[in-house]
Formats: structure tokens, C-alpha cells, sequence
């Protein structure tokens, strides 16, 4: 949990390190070899399990690393959502972000029993049998792959809370390394002011 972020355009500091990464990023994985990554594999193996082919819907982490592996640009939301996926892209674990302020009550993780979701940027659908993250009012992500419209980062937003997805197969200490990442970037990058460039 962040509170009192500001949430804006990703600045010049972090597009410059987000480059270098990415070209690291680049060096060290390669696109044919990269379904025998030990955390690829357990996302994929997870997600055979409860029904989704992921080849065809794939974990968040898998889907971003992908696009930087063939060349693509990933699109910049805003200093939030950019560094927590840069995040996703470094660690190989897929998360999301939601406005703090917009969740009601705990969060659970729990099969879905027919609600209704909407995906940012997606149509209405029935969550029939999903496994979901929800608060007690509401599905804020289908996990691990899809979060949802209304508890979306936009620019009002000003408490957050990340949630990282483990599955069977990636080791707890792992998940610990990749929260302590992910809060560092967020630190870096969302909590300290931003200079303008003059």
C-alpha cells in the first residue's frame, strides 16, 4: 500500500531507465526459449489448471515481456501503471494496481459465482467459476490477467495498493523479492516530486 501518491505522466528519469531495462531485458531472454522459464512455466501450468489456454489469454507478466521481446512498444498509462509493468517485465510476476479508495472492506481471493466484471478497456461479462481477487462488494481482478475498470489508477487516485500474483510453482522468498522491487520502483518513481524539464 502507497499513500499520497501523485499520479501523472511518466517523466524523463524514469523513460530513461525504463530504456535501459528494457535493452537488458532484451539481452537476457530470448522469445522461442522463453515457455521453459521456470516462472513462465508455473503461470502457464496454473493456468491449464483452471481452464484458460495461455496461449491464447496470457499471464500479465508473460504478455508484457513478450511485447518487449518482439520489438513492440509498451503503452504508457501513467507513473504508476508504467512502473509497476516494468516491474512485471523485470520480475516475471504478473500484479495490478487499484485505487485504494475505491475498494470496500477486506480482499479475498475466491472463485467468482456469476457476478458481473468489466475489464479495463473490455465489454461486461459473467464471472462464472473464475478464480478473482474481490473486496465485499465487488471483483477487482480476474486473476492473474485482467483488472478491472472501476478500481482502475487514473489520474484522481491518490492511495494505492499492489497485489502480486503467486501461483503454485513460484517460491514465497521469490514473491518477497519481487514486492520489495516493485515498492522500490514505485518509491522511485511515483512518490518523489517530479522536475520538469526545462
Amino acid at each position: 500500500i502507497l499513500n499520497n501518491v501523485t499520479v501523472r505522466k511518466s517523466d524523463k528519469n524514469f523513460l530513461e531507465y525504463r530504456k535501459k531495462v528494457i535493452e537488458e531485458i532484451r539481452r537476457k531472454y530470448d522469445l522461442k526459449t522463453l515457455k521453459d522459464n521456470p516462472i513462465i512455466k508455473a503461470y502457464r501450468k496454473f493456468f491449464w489448471k483452471i481452464g484458460i489456454d495461455p496461449t491464447k489469454i496470457r499471464p500479465s507478466s508473460e504478455a508484457l515481456l513478450r511485447r518487449v521481446l518482439q520489438g513492440k512498444e509498451i503503452p504508457l498509462i501513467n507513473n504508476v501503471v508504467d512502473t509497476y509493468n516494468l516491474a512485471s517485465i523485470i520480475t516475471l510476476i504478473s500484479m495490478g494496481a487499484y485505487d485504494l479508495d475505491k475498494i470496500r472492506g477486506n480482499i479475498f481471493i475466491r472463485k467468482s459465482t456469476g457476478e458481473e466484471f468489466i475489464g479495463i478497456g473490455s465489454k461486461k461479462i459473467r464471472t462464472e467459476n473464475h478464480i478473482v481477487i474481490a473486496d465485499e462488494e465487488k471483483i477487482i481482478s480476474i486473476y492473474p490477467y485482467r483488472d478491472s475498470e472501476y478500481t482502475k489508477i487514473t489520474d484522481e487516485t491518490r492511495n494505492i495498493i499492489v497485489i502480486l500474483c503467486g501461483v503454485h510453482g513460484i517460491n514465497e522468498s521469490y514473491l518477497k523479492e519481487a514486492r520489495n522491487i516493485t515498492e522500490e520502483l514505485l518509491r522511485k518513481f511515483v512518490m518523489k516530486p517530479s522536475f520538469s524539464d526545462k
